[in-house]
């Protein structure tokens, strides 16, 4: 079971829920491992650069209203290592986040699992060169295209040959076991794939199954089935950019992919509740109207059984 704290709400992503008491505290487990959510935020954050638009207002004038880009933590008690999947432009405040939601493990970066070669995915690896954290051989997975990327190009390069970073292959569908109990699946999805190819990933805690999905394009366009794989998972965290067509005005989203929170809505409405509570939105452009406290988007979304993912809520992973 699945238990998942978010903000002041604790539900089991397995189970039908029923409305929760709130709690006091996003506590994170004793000994169980767990995920934290790091960001929730497209590539460019929240608010975005050079906007002075209504939607970025509020955050532009209370910092506690930001967001950090799309990113995950997770951690395992039992042998004190933590992971993140994405480097993010927020990888210091997101470091400073994982550290102070549990001192514990503070300074610890056991490996970084890299979804993909857009800005808001790998640059956060600039943090591990000599002009910041100088670290030494951290792990980072990646795929055969996304290694041959951060080979060949600088200045992640110079992170290889200083051995800052320790680039260590994934393979499409392949678990890899990073301890006992917790391994990591790589899934190929559909994207803009200008430097790398793109990949989500299933998250395994024992008999736990997380899935991380923060990019893709139209579901139609994949060539899984994602009802299929929401029978085989706990949680799903998938691409929640836009809400809507024409949230961009003048602009064509047709050249803009994602799948819109709307259609993934329609698009699950015939699965059982128990189903559809799984599906938890992130990575949202500033656009994204369910970014803003209690508006008819986030009711919307909630609706439909589904729910918005939280910066810094715990999803704990134990039995």
């Amino acid at each position: 079971m699945v238990a998942i704290l978010s903000g002041y709400l604790l539900f089991f992503a397995c189970q039908l829920p029923t409305p929760a008491p709130p709690i006091k505290h996003n506590r994170v487990p004793a000994k169980d491992p767990y995920l934290t959510v790091l960001g929730i935020a497209q590539d460019a954050g929240y608010p975005q650069a050079n906007c002075q638009k209504s939607c970025c207002t509020a955050a532009w004038e209370n910092p506690a209203n930001r967001r950090f880009v799309s990113c995950l933590g997770l951690v395992d008690p039992a042998s004190g290592q933590r992971w993140i999947f994405d480097a993010t432009p927020d990888f210091p405040d997101q470091l400073h986040l994982l550290d102070t939601l549990d001192p514990r493990f503070a300074g610890t970066i056991s490996g970084i699992f890299l979804t993909h070669a857009h800005i808001g995915h790998y640059t956060g690896l600039m943090h591990l060169g000599r002009e910041v954290m100088g670290a030494q051989a951290i792990p980072v997975y990646a795929m055969p295209h996304m290694d041959t990327f951060l080979r060949t190009n600088g200045p992640w390069d110079q992170l290889v040959r200083l051995h800052n970073i320790d680039v260590r292959p994934l393979q499409n569908g392949q678990e890899s076991a990073i301890t006992d109990a917790l391994g990591i699946t790589p899934i190929r999805v559909p994207h803009r794939d200008e430097y790398s190819e793109t990949v989500g990933f299933i998250i395994r805690a024992n008999t736990h199954r997380v899935l991380f999905i923060p990019d893709i394009d139209k579901w139609e366009r994949w060539d899984q089935d994602l009802n299929e794989i929401l029978n085989s998972v706990d949680l799903a965290l998938v691409d929640g950019s836009f809400f809507a067509d024409g949230e961009i005005p003048n602009r064509d989203m047709s050249e803009i992919p994602h799948p819109f929170i709307r259609e993934t809505i329609e698009r699950l409405s015939s699965l059982p509740d128990s189903t559809k509570h799984k599906v938890r939105f992130i990575h949202f452009n500033h656009t994204n109207p369910v970014l803003q406290p209690g508006s008819n988007a986030q009711k919307e979304v909630e609706a439909a059984g589904m729910t918005i993912a939280s910066q810094g809520e715990i999803i704990n992973l134990g039995d």
